[in-house]
């Protein structure tokens, strides 16, 4: 059976050519456009993804018709209140480390973006979409804006799609490069030519967001299941997933894996199932944890092999499903200096806007490297613990710094006895893995 990401196109293959406008159609490709434009209502579009159950797969999960549904009607839209553009927008500003699903999916398989967003944009009543892509995604980016040209030649963007009625267009904007532009609302200031800062929330972007429109903001991945799903049906995407949350979910893994990569498996499949097909650790390494959806995920570890990789379960042991690329800590490799690195990077990213995330991320960073240099103190952990909780939800503007928060509160639970040991051997026991 056709499954929503490699029915049409495998994505996890480096060695299969692009999708280009030929060998999509011959997939299917925008037939799914053809019956929505022909015998759909946007608001039966809208209905058909809630009934899908499929949640965004950016991170949050928040379920996407329920998002698309907060779009106001005609007519009482926007900051004037009155009737006007909406916009339909792509959040392809993939950096968090360990993430890379989205990209593979760009470069193989553009056509099935370009689908989806016209497809969400009749459903929402935009005219209009924008994918903001991550500035190092040159490739992608290039093969996206092909498969746009193609799609325009054709009919399938542009005005009148299909002879409709209904027009609808695309734009690629390649962002600056700042890891806060994957905060949806930091991400519209930066594409209206602002600094990329977090806006305050409400107004939220359904009713208020790029350019005080009403406005969608979607991961690559979500979007991409959008168009199976109004081909075959909710029913069938429920049908995919093994627990009732809908489809199949791109899980990738990174690490001292013996064959790092991207597989695309029901969703609800185990921790322990992704390790087995990214082959299991490498000779001479053993597995100690993970963060099971990119770098703002609570670690999980051994016990946890068996954990369905779906949005409830995860978060019932304490973790998120997030992206859901692992990334895999080994026995050789330092929990102290795993952690230090991501929040080196965290710290580096923050917009600066707000003051526990500006100064408690570098702050974090400082004793986390001062324990690897062997001049910990014993009251450093308990430092620690408290960064964790003032950092933690509810405390910063938005979540950039609670995500932060979630690797280093795990690893103090899970692995404190290596904390322990850098203060008391007054040097990293790991030396060089």
């Amino acid at each position: 059976m056709d499954t929503p990401l490699t029915g049409r196109f495998r994505t996890h293959d480096r060695d299969e050519p692009v999708a280009d406008l030929a060998a999509y159609r011959a997939k299917e490709g925008y037939e799914a456009l053809r019956k929505t434009l022909g015998s759909m209502s946007p608001a039966e579009v809208t209905k058909e993804v809630t009934a899908s159950g499929l949640r965004g797969r950016g991170g949050a999960g928040f379920p996407t018709g329920t998002k698309w549904s907060f779009v106001p009607a005609d007519g009482t839209d926007g900051a004037d209140g009155g009737g006007g553009d909406k916009y339909i927008v792509c959040n392809a500003d993939e950096m968090e480390p360990g993430t890379f699903k989205d990209r593979l999916l760009l470069e193989y398989d553009p056509h099935g973006l370009v689908e989806a967003m016209a497809i969400a944009g009749y459903a929402i009543g935009a005219r209009t979409g924008f994918v903001f892509v991550r500035w190092a995604y040159r490739h992608a980016c290039r093969r996206l804006e092909r498969a746009i040209e193609e799609a325009r030649a054709a009919g399938l963007l542009g005005k009148d799609i299909l002879g409709s009625g209904f027009d609808f267009d695309l734009q690629v904007h390649a962002s600056a490069g700042r890891y806060i532009c994957g905060e949806e609302t930091a991400l519209l200031n930066a594409l209206e030519g602002r600094r990329a800062l977090p806006r305050a929330k409400p107004p939220f972007p359904q009713a208020m967001g790029l350019f005080g429109r009403p406005t969608v903001v979607q991961n690559v991945e979500t979007l991409y299941n959008v168009p199976h799903i109004v081909l075959r049906g909710a029913e069938w995407f429920v049908g995919l997933s093994r627990n009732g949350e809908g489809g199949t979910k791109l899980y990738g893994a990174s690490g001292r894996v013996k064959r790092p990569g991207l597989w695309e498996l029901p969703l609800g499949a185990t921790l322990g199932e992704v390790l087995e097909r990214a082959g299991g650790m490498r000779d001479g390494y053993r597995f100690r944890g993970c963060l099971p959806g990119g770098a703002s995920t609570d670690f999980l570890v051994e016990g946890h092999l068996d954990v369905a990789l779906d949005f409830a379960s995860v978060a019932k042991v304490g973790s998120r499903l997030g992206t859901g690329t692992i990334v895999v800590l080994d026995d050789r490799t330092c929990p102290v200096g795993f952690v230090a690195n991501l929040e080196r990077f965290f710290a580096r990213e923050s917009c600066g806007f707000c003051t526990p995330c500006r100064d408690g991320l570098p702050w974090t960073v400082r004793i986390l490297d001062a324990l690897e240099e062997g001049a910990g103190l014993p009251k450093d952990l308990s430092r620690l613990d408290l960064h964790t909780r003032l950092l933690g939800p509810g405390r910063t503007f938005c979540a950039l710094a609670p995500g932060a928060m979630e690797p280093l509160q795990s690893a103090l639970r899970y692995f404190r006895e290596d904390f322990v040991r850098h203060v008391e051997d007054r040097r990293c026991p790991y030396g060089e893995a």
